[in-house]
């Protein structure tokens, strides 16, 4: 079978060579400008060709995200600016608005060119649409089952790509255009500085009793009405690639390297094990198990099977699930005395058990007998951001292996 591309999210340059190195095929980012997602680090224009240059050699893609919706004064910068992502060898951009794909094709003609879900893509016509206008890729609306996705595979060309999101969290405004940010907190949700007060909890009030709030839903916290869960579809693989999508695009470029490095690693083994044996494939609960050691809220799986109901959005609580801690990364490995270097994210003690995940399937787990600081003094705890520890580990581990432990109550 043809091979479906995984896409993921990367916020900064750590997380793309995680994604990549973790399976992604391809990743989008988000430079300085243009972006949606204004709160993430972002990229710097060198940053990006190190990242370019990281991906090209292990033979996976980098995109970069264009899709605000622009106003006059924003579209000063883009000619410029897109003349920069060709010379560093960006492999597509992504948009949403028609201007600002026409100063592409002005500005780089030779650069390809996807359109961005925000474009509100729901049917044929407008995928078609796209293509006519010289997009390669089209970016499908969240709001799509499965039928109407195969109704539009089998109406446009068979050269034009589909791609959709199939993990991560899900907006509450149809495909992300939203203006509830602007007017409740002068943050403009489509240009990049979404607030997310979908999430927030709320009450009513009459207008005749000032001060005097009522519970929307009937609970003691309030409630949270407009806060989807989580988009999930591992389990529905074989439905995904037959429908006709051919990029499966993972949500969260505001999320960690642990998030982006689980997640990717969960639908890479998922993906090859469909495209080695896609009549005996059958679905591995060890995979929704490791999607849940990451970041989380309870999961859905949106719009592909039905319109969302009451069962798909979380009423109570905002935040997410944590049940378990990203402590540190593999830097170097010593095979001949099996000595690892590993780059602190969260204190860990001597004594702890922890598990060492890895891009393949197999996870490593381990009690931490004894660890040395980067002077070789031992050490009962690695209580600093980034501190440098060594500690035996008999398995093989490699640099970008990551260490997790269950967070205990």
């Amino acid at each position: 079978m043809k091979k479906v591309e995984l896409l993921a999210p990367a916020g900064d340059l750590e997380r793309l060579k995680f994604a990549i190195t973790y399976g992604a095929d391809a990743v989008y980012i988000g430079g300085q400008i243009f972006g949606l997602r204004a709160a993430a680090k972002n990229f710097s224009i060198e940053e990006m060709a190190e990242g370019v240059e990281f991906a090209h050699k292990r033979g996976a893609k980098v995109f970069v995200t264009a899709n605000i919706i622009p106003h006059n004064e924003d579209l000063e910068e883009l000619p410029g600016y897109l003349k920069k992502l060709q010379e560093i060898g960006i492999d597509a951009v992504i948009v949403s608005d028609p201007g600002t794909m026409s100063i592409v094709k002005e500005t780089v003609p030779g650069m390809e060119i996807h359109v961005s879900t925000q474009a509100n893509n729901t049917n044929y016509r407008t995928v078609k649409f796209w293509h006519d206008l010289g997009a390669a890729r089209v970016v499908l609306a969240r709001e799509l089952s499965f039928q109407e996705i195969r109704d539009i595979r089998e109406k446009i060309p068979k050269e034009l790509e589909l791609e959709a999101f199939v993990h991560g969290a899900m907006c509450i405004s149809y495909s992300g255009r939203c203006l509830l940010s602007n007017y409740m907190a002068n943050r403009d949700a489509n240009r990049g500085e979404c607030a997310q007060p979908c999430r927030w909890n709320y009450h009513i009030v009459e207008e005749k009793r000032p001060g005097e709030y009522m519970q929307v839903y009937e609970d003691e916290k309030g409630t949270y009405i407009m806060n989807s869960k989580d988009l999930c579809m591992i389990e529905y693989i074989p439905e995904i690639i037959e429908s006709g999508i051919n990029s499966l695009k993972i949500e969260g470029r505001m999320k960690t390297t642990f998030y982006v490095a689980t997640v990717v690693r969960a639908y890479r083994l998922a993906i090859d094990s469909y495209l080695k044996n896609p009549v005996g494939w059958s679905f591995n609960p060890m995979w929704m198990e490791e999607l849940k050691k990451s970041s989380h809220r309870d999961f859905t799986t949106g719009f592909y099977a039905d319109k969302p109901g009451p069962k798909d959005h979380i009423y109570d609580v905002v935040q997410y699930v944590r049940n378990y801690e990203f402590i540190g990364a593999v830097k170097e490995y010593d095979p001949e005395t099996k000595i690892a270097t590993i780059e602190q994210r969260n204190r860990f003690f001597r004594g702890d058990t922890i598990e060492i995940m890895g891009p393949q399937e197999k996870v490593i787990k381990m009690v931490i007998e004894e660890m040395w600081d980067a002077e070789g003094n031992s050490i009962e705890v690695a209580p600093h951001p980034q501190q440098i520890v060594k500690m035996k580990i008999e398995d093989y581990v490699d640099e970008f292996y990551l260490l997790r432990k269950e967070k205990l109550d």
